[in-house]
Order: C-alpha cells, then structure tokens, then sequence
C-alpha cells in the first residue's frame, strides 16, 4: 500500500513538473513546399526532380534550440528528356512519405538566423537507383537521416528558406528539396 502512494505520488510530482516546465515552451506549426530531387550516390548524372511538401510541429526550447515531428513527401522522377541517362538507363526516382522527428540548433541572430538540423525517421514508399554500378529498387519502409541547412527569415523568423536532405542509405540515394516555408505560432 505505501508502495503505491509513493509511486502515485512520483507519478504526481514528475506530471505537474513536466506541465509546469513544458509552459514556457514556445509551439508552432511549420509548412514547406519546394522543388524536389533525386539522386544516386555515385557520381553519375543523373537526377530526378519533382515536388517535395512537409509540416513540422515545432517546440522551441530556447531561441537557439528546438525539437522538430515532420510528416512529409517527396515526388521526384527522372527527367525523360535526358538523353544521355535514358539510353544508359540510369535513374534515381523517389516516391515516399515521410516521417520522423529532427532538432535545430540556430544562430540566434535578428532578422536573417542560419540554422543546421538533423535527426532520424522513416520513408514509406519506392526509390530506383540505377546507374553503372548500383541496381537498387527498394519499396516499402526505409530509414532515413534527415539534413537541413536554411535561414529564418523576419522580425518573428516566421520565414524559413532552406536545402533539406534525406540521406537513403539503402537505397544509395539522396533526396531532398530547395524549400520555402512559413511558421504559424501556436501560443
């Protein structure tokens, strides 16, 4: 009986200071949209392009640090106007949802403040590599390493311009997009 008071008790203490110290935490929702590409990882030309949109929740620790969800995909084909890779039949397609979470860590600078991101999550969907040395279709879920360098943009940084990545290493492949966002404060 003692035992379970103290463990509800615990439970109590850690409940209210988790509320009390997640108050100050600072919440928006991000949306992106962008161009989207493809490409193997061997050095090759050949790419794939297409479009690319994503949404973050974001929890803001301090200015220069926060904690990313993301839900997102990626369309991005082979161009088959590119002669070259077609008659080689070389590919790098990329047809996935993604998901996972990611933290950035910013330079708390006004108006214009650079950032880096990274983090780890999941791709539900088909990628082809096909080049000289790499025959690669995977379909289904792959983990993904998530990688993104950008500018927050305004008074508010509630612009956001950036280069995201998703390193596929099984399918040896990157994809990613050129991306512009908008940040929609929640508190």
């Amino acid at each position: 009986m003692k035992k379970t008071a103290y463990i509800l008790t615990l439970l109590g203490l850690l409940t209210f200071y988790s509320t009390y110290a997640q108050s100050d935490t600072k919440r928006s929702i991000k949306a992106s949209v962008g161009y989207g590409i493809s490409s193997p990882y061997d050095d090759v030309e050949v790419n794939g392009s297409g479009f690319f949109a994503q949404g973050e929740y974001v929890l803001e620790f301090y200015n220069w640090l926060d904690v990313r969800p993301y839900a997102g995909f990626i369309l991005a084909s082979s161009d088959e106007e590119d002669n070259a890779a077609n008659e080689a039949g070389f590919k790098s397609d990329a047809n996935a949802f993604l998901i996972g979470g990611k933290a950035r860590i910013t330079a708390p600078i006004p108006w214009v403040a650079p950032y880096l991101e990274a983090g780890i999550g999941m791709s539900f969907g088909k990628f082809e590599t096909i080049t000289n040395t790499t025959n690669i279709e995977k379909s289904g879920a792959l983990y993904h390493i998530p990688i993104s360098v950008g500018l927050e943009i305004g008074r508010k940084h509630n612009i956001d311009v950036s280069l995201t990545y998703f390193l596929h290493p099984t399918a040896e492949q990157v994809s990613g997009a050129f991306t512009f966002g908008v940040v929609f404060p929640l508190n």
